[in-house]
């Protein structure tokens, strides 16, 4: 499984044509605690920089874009009753999305770990 970041503090982490998508540690570290979580549904489809939510916390409301052109093909119900699951753990149990990618090669426009840390820096 390899993994990307974007420049809109987004990870991707993918398996095959299947992507795992979510926000960074560092985006949840600065939206403070969130408290609600809005979502597309399973079978949307999307283009890369498409919102697909909304991630809502005591300080701020902020877009999710979508990273690369895709389907969701499930996305993370439990964070409708858990949003602090992003807070908690955003690189891991509060993923969003589990996208059908639909063009690999944009994955080459996003940074690697150590391009994402330089560029939070």
């Amino acid at each position: 499984m390899t993994t990307y970041y974007s420049e809109e503090h987004e990870w991707i982490a993918v398996e095959g044509d299947i992507a795992t998508v979510g926000i960074t540690a560092h985006a949840a570290e600065q939206l403070g605690e969130i408290v609600y979580v809005e979502q597309k549904d399973g079978g949307d489809t999307f283009e890369k920089g498409d919102e697909i939510g909304v991630v809502e916390s005591v300080k701020a409301a902020s877009e999710i874009y979508a990273p690369v052109n895709g389907e969701i093909v499930e996305a993370n119900e439990a964070l409708a009753d858990s949003p602090a699951t992003l807070n908690e753990s955003p690189e891991g149990d509060g993923w969003l999305y589990k996208i059908k990618l639909s063009n690999t090669d944009q994955l080459n426009d996003l940074m690697d770990l150590d391009a994402y840390k330089a560029f939070i820096a």
